[in-house]
């Protein structure tokens, strides 16, 4: 174009132009530098360039843009204002929308489609519906704008309403319009009014695209109708990484773990969206090694993974004790700046370091942290009190309230256990009465708290009683909490009646017999002793034997009683001999000194 001097009309170097800007192999550098040679570019090329900034999300310089057209008075057209207000912020749309008044675009159909859905985008529902209701026309556009606006406000009943309206008014909806509805019904959780719109899309025999196909998909798999959602799925003669990222996220959410992971393993195609899927999967079912493990074999296929992905990964962590990955995952990927730091990755972190006994780490993360939630000020508080210091829970919690956050229940149950563990009796009482003055029900977690706060510091018949009294029925956390008790305190009788109720609630958890057997062992009740095991074989139960977890060098080795399956058995049992040997020569030495007077 250039040797031959087409480069220099207007037709083909606008279409060039066009090209560099919006094709996804095109170069918006590359258009801006052909833009700046041009001496007199018509509106076709100044909204092509607006139209690629946005697209390439320049905003500032889309705006620019503008900005100069207006001033070098450029003779717009309506396009013009629908592309800039696709790339302005709220005030900026404002001064858009006023120029649009002035300039009289304000009556074009197009001009206030862009309008409501600017609005719409940018959380100024009230001015969207304005602009809607001003509206002398209106289209498939303008209402499917308006539904678009309040579901992103999540304002779904808001949305469904203007739905039915668009129906009854005889405006045909389309695609995006359905789309937009089925996440409306995805947010309500509501399975039923997503089959009746799903019933309507048939009824009218929409020709479904994939992304409609898609929003469908997503709708069964979120409201929690996995067969329904299966049977979407195998119907799609076309799928994309979409659909089946989705089929991950529903068999994540039943539970269907090694389903996920077959079909994780037999996509064509997958991206960091689908990684992340699976990671979460493990992670929320209580698989943490294999969230571990395909985290690592992510990193090696050089992905570089998002906020949610890293927040997966720290859960199983957490659930796994494995503090060094978790350390690993805080030094380069936070430390570093790999991935933005936000409030979400910071509790994540604290509830780790929590979890994994490194309350100095969480401690000191929480008191660096720029902005706290309410999430921040529970993992910390919970992780105090999860590890005896009660004290500073309560102090955390009075710091709390004092900041001006209201607390919730798992606030309660932090504090209310803290106070268990610290033996802080009228406090528990206190914190417990002062929960329906901040507009919280207590629920069965808290009356747990409350039983294991009595029975640990030996007001086991008040704790009794307390249990009949609920207003709710008692747990296996309740009546386990007044066993905990009975076993600190040797109150046998007691004991046997926690122990009875544990059993009617799981009646194979041989950790319930053995503690009711230990503890009338210890009370040199032989009888009973005999009896709760004669109750072990006849219920067939057996006893899970006891194991114990060490890591080293991020590999975590596990042994049981008695266990000589390690390589290095011989070796291990040795220093354990030496550490007995030593410990006990330390006793010996400390009674051996003469008493201070």
């Amino acid at each position: 174009m250039i040797q031959t001097g087409m480069i220099s009309h207007i037709f083909p170097i606008s279409r060039l132009i066009s090209f560099c800007a919006l094709d996804v192999n095109g170069d918006i550098n590359y258009a801006n530098a052909l833009f700046s040679e041009i001496s007199e570019p018509n509106v076709y090329i100044w909204n092509t360039m607006i139209r690629g900034f946005v697209k390439k999300q320049f905003l500032e310089m889309s705006f620019c843009l503008f900005r100069r057209m207006v001033r070098e008075k450029v003779e717009m057209d309506k396009r013009s204002y629908v592309f800039v207000l696709k790339g302005c912020g709220v005030l900026k749309g404002v001064g858009v929308h006023c120029r649009i008044w002035k300039v009289g675009f304000l009556g074009d159909l197009i001009v206030r489609n862009g309008l409501v859905h600017f609005y719409g985008g940018s959380g100024k529902i009230v001015d969207a519906q304005k602009v809607f209701d001003e509206s002398p026309v209106r289209d498939v556009v303008t209402w499917t704008s308006l539904i678009d606006g309040y579901v992103k406000m999540k304002m779904v009943d808001e949305a469904l309403r203007l739905f039915d309206l668009m129906c009854s008014s005889g405006v045909e909806f389309n695609d995006v319009t359905l789309i937009t509805v089925f996440s409306a019904c995805s947010l309500k959780g509501d399975m039923n009014l997503g089959k009746l719109v799903h019933e309507l899309v048939e009824n009218r025999g929409v020709e479904c695209s994939l992304n409609l196909m898609n929003a469908i998909l997503d709708m069964y798999v979120k409201c929690g109708c996995l067969p329904m959602a299966k049977e979407m799925f195998d119907k799609m003669e076309i799928k994309d990484v979409f659909s089946w990222t989705s089929m991950i996220h529903g068999y994540a959410r039943n539970g269907e773990v090694d389903l996920a992971k077959k079909c994780f393993s037999v996509m064509p195609e997958r991206n960091v969206v689908s990684w992340n899927a699976m990671i979460a999967c493990y992670s929320q079912n209580n698989r943490p090694w294999e969230a571990l493990e395909l985290f690592h074999e992510m990193e090696k296929r050089g992905l570089v993974p998002m906020e949610s992905t890293l927040v997966s990964v720290l859960s199983a962590c957490a659930q796994s004790g494995s503090l060094d990955f978790g350390r690993r995952i805080h030094d380069y990927y936070i430390k570093q700046k790999q991935v933005k730091f936000s409030v979400i990755l910071a509790n994540a972190l604290i509830d780790m370091y929590g979890k994994c006994g490194n309350m100095d780490a969480a401690g000191e993360l929480f008191h660096e942290m720029p902005e706290r939630d309410l999430v921040s000020w529970n993992s910390v508080i919970v992780g105090c009190a999860s590890h005896g210091l009660a004290q500073k829970a309560v102090t955390l919690f009075e710091q709390m309230k004092c900041s001006g956050l209201k607390p919730d229940s798992i606030t309660f149950v932090g504090v209310l256990s803290a106070c268990a563990h610290g033996g802080l009796v009228n406090q528990g009482w206190e914190y417990f009465r002062c929960m329906e003055l901040n507009g919280l029900i207590p629920g069965v977690e808290h009356y747990a708290c409350m039983a294991d706060l009595l029975g640990r510091s030996g007001h086991l018949k008040e704790a009794f009683e307390f249990t009949k009294q609920m207003p709710v029925e008692p747990d296996k956390a309740v009546w386990g909490a007044l066993l905990n008790g009975c076993r600190m305190h040797g109150n046998v009788e007691l004991a046997k009646v926690a122990a009875e109720k544990l059993i009617e609630l799981d009646p194979q958890d041989s950790g319930i017999y053995v503690l009711l057997a230990s503890l009338c062992a210890n009370e040199r009740k032989w009888a009973d002793v005999r009896m709760v095991r004669s109750l072990m074989r006849a219920k067939g139960v057996k006893k899970n034997p006891g194991h114990s977890l060490i890591e080293v060098d991020g590999n975590f080795y596990e042994f049981v009683a008695a266990d000589d399956s390690h390589h290095e058995s011989q070796a291990i049992h040795k220093i354990l001999d030496e550490i007995i040997l030593l410990s006990k020569l330390e006793e010996y030495v400390s009674d051996a000194q003469p008493e201070q007077t």
